[in-house]
């Protein structure tokens, strides 16, 4: 790390308009919600030898030293959390509770099996966010949960989406800051249905079945989120992102845009603008799906800083929620959190440190050859350095300096869980 870099990246930035302690400072104030479930490839302490049955969630790779209790997990994280520079937060699953061996079934999970994250987050100072897990379970094998034909399977769900509710204000109302959870669910079809509406009419009224108690925002807010298809709903999905586009506006919910849910040639940055006419607000599941919603880890790549330069470019960053959304058993599973938590933040800087005004300047005159040429040359000023300033004043390694640390973590401590 070299501080001295700074200065001229600072001066060099100015030049184009740009403040950038502005920028550190937004940076340092915006945190980026990590992921529970890329820690133990989506298992969740649920009950001993719980398997993925049901809803279209495949994790591949057999690396060493995945999370087996909540223990584990919570110690990952927080090493973790020493490699990422900025405030913390954590993404729950329903499935993460600690449910001392016995077995409890989802509609009757309340915020005492959650009390271990509570207290381990306000010793951290870091927030928690919430999901409900409508997959790996019995009522979810035939890939249907707040949509299925079975009123009883349907209440089922809807009781387990309720408590979570309940769960994400209790940890919101504990740690001061809001609990976003998230509704998502694996509803689909392998193949063409011949009835497209009903499933949707019946989701329509779980949905509102959920959502009925009112909750207070200052501890709990409301999100849904769409996908294009999944394993065994390759034809159909009920909550496709015209059905939750719908949904979020006429109720005024959150809504969660994951990029590994759409087209492989859509572009998930052109929608911020439109969404967040009509939502309260934003939620990003920040992922990288190569062929498919495959949820690679996340890169500092062209798509996720779109994205982000989206979200700054609209002034929309206090109405987005960002989280990661991506599971790798093929890698070293920590060092996959910090990989795509720092690429995130990244590209967040990379958005904050963009010369907008000049651009708009151009813009607004009409040159856009001006325009152009301007948002080429910004992508050549110093970035590194700021970033480097950035971990400096948040106590966390540089770039090529917190690898050798996970390297040590996985020899001392992953290797010895077989």
């Amino acid at each position: 790390m070299n501080p001295s870099a700074y200065p001229a990246a600072r001066e060099a930035y100015d030049a184009s308009g740009v403040d950038t302690e502005a920028a550190l400072a937004t940076l340092a104030a915006t945190p980026v919600s990590i992921h529970c479930w890329q820690g133990d490839d989506v298992g969740g302490f649920e009950r001993p030898g719980a398997t993925l049955e049901g809803g279209g969630i495949q994790v591949t790779g057999s690396h060493p030293g995945r999370a087996r209790t909540n223990d584990e997990l919570r110690r990952d994280l927080e090493f973790a959390f020493g490699l990422i520079p900025g405030r913390q937060r954590v993404n729950l699953h329903a499935i993460y509770g600690d449910f001392g061996g016995r077995t409890v079934e989802r509609n009757a999970i309340g915020p005492e099996h959650f009390a271990g994250w509570i207290e381990w987050a306000k010793a951290r100072r870091a927030g928690l966010d919430f999901n409900p897990t409508f997959f790996s379970h019995p009522l979810a094998a035939d890939g249907f949960t707040l949509s299925h034909r079975d009123a009883s399977v349907r209440q089922f769900w809807i009781e387990h989406a309720v408590a979570c509710r309940r769960i994400g204000a209790a940890m919101g109302r504990a740690l001061g800051t809001p609990a976003v959870t998230n509704v998502w669910i694996p509803d689909g079809h392998k193949d063409l249905p011949a009835d497209r509406r009903a499933p949707r009419e019946r989701l329509v009224a779980a949905l509102d079945a959920v959502f009925k108690e009112p909750l207070d925002p200052k501890h709990q807010l409301d999100a849904v989120e769409s996908k294009l298809f999944g394993i065994g709903s390759e034809s159909y999905v009920v909550g496709s992102h015209e059905f939750y586009l719908g949904y979020a506006v006429s109720r005024q919910k959150i809504i969660c845009l994951d990029m590994g849910h759409f087209h492989p040639t859509e572009s998930v940055a052109d929608k911020i603008s439109s969404v967040l006419q009509f939502a309260p607000g934003l939620l990003l599941h920040l992922s990288r799906g190569v062929r498919w919603d495959s949820d690679h880890v996340v890169l500092f790549d062209d798509p996720t800083r779109a994205i982000l330069e989206e979200v700054v470019r609209g002034g929309y960053l206090a109405r987005t929620h960002i989280g990661l959304d991506y599971f790798d058993g093929s890698i070293n599973r920590v060092a996959a959190w910090v990989i795509g938590a720092r690429n995130a933040l990244k590209c967040l800087l990379a958005a904050l440190l963009e010369p907008s005004a000049q651009l708009r300047q151009s813009e607004d005159a009409g040159d856009f050859t001006a325009r152009l040429a301007q948002a080429e040359e910004s992508k050549t000023l110093p970035l590194g350095a700021v970033w480097e300033e950035h971990c400096r004043r948040q106590n966390a390694p540089a770039d090529r300096a917190w690898m050798p640390a996970v390297q040590h973590y996985e020899r001392d401590v992953l290797r010895a869980r077989r």
